[in-house]
């Protein structure tokens, strides 16, 4: 037989390698040199074959990928359909926002750290200004009020998050009617965000003190017909995949990662609860008053991509419960820590032009007291001085450990702000999950661990 033309590489020569075999013999050509093999035992070829290594090759898998979840690179060395080194390239997405916070004050951080994991806005709010209260020494000054709607935001956010996890998880399956019901009911979500931030996403509207402002009238009847329609809407997901023989049997057994390689990896969040230890910042070093709340710490023993999604589900229905108690807690009061050499004006009305510039706010600063004028000033063309120290604060994000390590020097901006963020850690675990496995797989492994690179990169 003939085997198909080839180039001879630079410097080769048709006499040596594997080309000089005994069973067969080559003839140059105008387009290269061609072997005729003239027999041989099957054995002899099939371990040539394997000799030569042509079957293993090096794939990009990104970073402009729809299944990589943003800007992703992943270097996969593969044998046929088998990957036998995989390996994250990140960077693609950095934006400097933990260097920025250096040059602005430290109310105009929460601008930038809404940025990072665009999924998760107000987590990175929270952890951020949780850090700077801690510096402050305000910790036990933080309204009521306050607090118990910086929970209800973050689990309407752990809702909106998951969703997309879900939703884009089941679209690179092929299953585009999850993802469809998936983006339907976030956008519920992003339209309570909007009411009550004026923005879909990237809000700055946890600040340290407290919160931008107060909730719009009907906020909570509006967030109350949420969750009942949420209720409605999440059983949906069970009927589609839950008990889906396809989706099962991509998902079970796939992107496989027990709890000693979580350990070793530092994984958190749904990763690390799909190994069976329910390890979750809310309950076992709780912050914003969660010790107060009732729910459940959902996990699973699969070790797989399908645990995890189940987790997740289990994790929206939990939340929901989070913010009926929210709701039920709800009391009147302010919404910003009572110094006003702190605390940026919250209680905004909307004007005519749209903004929040309240006009009593600015007829009693111009009008009546000096010392209140002043104070604004200074509060919002310097900022405020907070303590020279330094702190780490986590908290439990969608993904997993959300930490900050904030310092201070003693003036009116962050020396250094460093975050832990949970998808640049879980996705060490890619290698783990995906060597060994098939090409396919990988796409199901990385969605398992649902990496947003705008926190991976930051």
């Amino acid at each position: 037989m003939t085997t198909p033309r080839s180039h001879p590489s630079p410097g080769h020569h048709p006499s040596s390698g594997p080309a000089a075999a005994p069973l067969s013999d080559s003839r140059d050509t105008t387009e290269g040199t061609v072997y005729t093999v003239t027999g041989g035992d099957w054995d002899e070829v099939v371990e040539s074959a394997a000799a030569s290594d042509d079957e293993r090759i090096i794939v990009n898998m990104g970073p402009q990928h729809p299944s990589t979840h943003g800007v992703l690179r992943l270097i996969l060395e593969i044998d046929g359909e088998t990957v036998t080194e995989a390996r994250c390239g990140i960077g693609y997405l950095h934006t400097g926002i933990e260097k920025n916070l250096e040059f602005r004050n430290w109310t105009q951080g929460t601008t930038f750290v809404t940025r990072m994991d665009y999924l998760t806005p107000f987590y990175n709010e929270a952890a951020y200004c949780l850090g700077v209260e801690k510096l402050l020494g305000i910790e036990e000054q933080i309204p009521d009020r306050a607090t118990v709607l910086r929970v209800l935001l973050m689990e309407l956010n752990r809702i909106s998050s998951h969703l997309v996890c879900v939703a884009t998880g089941g679209m690179e399956l092929g299953a585009t009617t999850i993802m469809i019901y998936g983006f339907r009911d976030r956008e519920l979500v992003l339209d309570l965000f909007e009411l009550i931030t004026g923005l879909r996403m990237n809000h700055a509207f946890i600040r340290p003190g407290g919160l931008a402002q107060d909730l719009p009238p009907g906020a909570v009847d509006r967030i109350r017909e949420f969750v009942k329609t949420m209720k409605k809407n999440l059983p949906e997901y069970d009927k589609l995949a839950t008990g889906n023989p396809i989706f099962k049997a991509r998902m079970q057994d796939v992107g496989y990662l027990d709890l000693a390689g979580c350990m070793a990896l530092g994984a958190t969040g749904p990763v690390l609860r799909s190994a069976g230890l329910p390890h979750d910042l809310r309950k076992t070093n709780p912050y914003c008053g969660y010790e107060n709340y009732e729910f459940d710490v959902p996990t699973a023993d699969s070790c797989d991509s399908y645990g995890r999604f189940l987790i997740r589900l289990e994790e929206m229905r939990q939340s929901l419960r989070i913010v009926e108690q929210c709701l039920d807690r709800l009391e009147p009061g302010p919404v910003m820590v009572a110094d006003k050499k702190i605390a940026w004006p919250a209680q905004l009305a909307l004007g005519p032009d749209g903004l929040g510039n309240s006009l009593d706010h600015i007829k009693k600063i111009m009008g009546t007291s000096m010392e209140a004028l002043i104070h604004h000033f200074k509060l919002v063309t310097e900022g405020f001085r907070v303590p020279a120290g330094q702190t780490y604060t986590a908290i439990e994000s969608p993904k997993g450990e959300l930490g900050v390590h904030v310092v201070s020097d003693g003036g009116t901006r962050p020396y250094r702000v460093h975050f832990r963020d949970p998808s640049f850690t879980n996705l060490q675990a890619m290698a783990a999950m995906c060597e060994g496995g098939q090409v396919a797989d990988v796409i199901v492994a990385v969605a398992s661990i649902d990496p947003v690179m705008g926190g991976v990169d930051r």
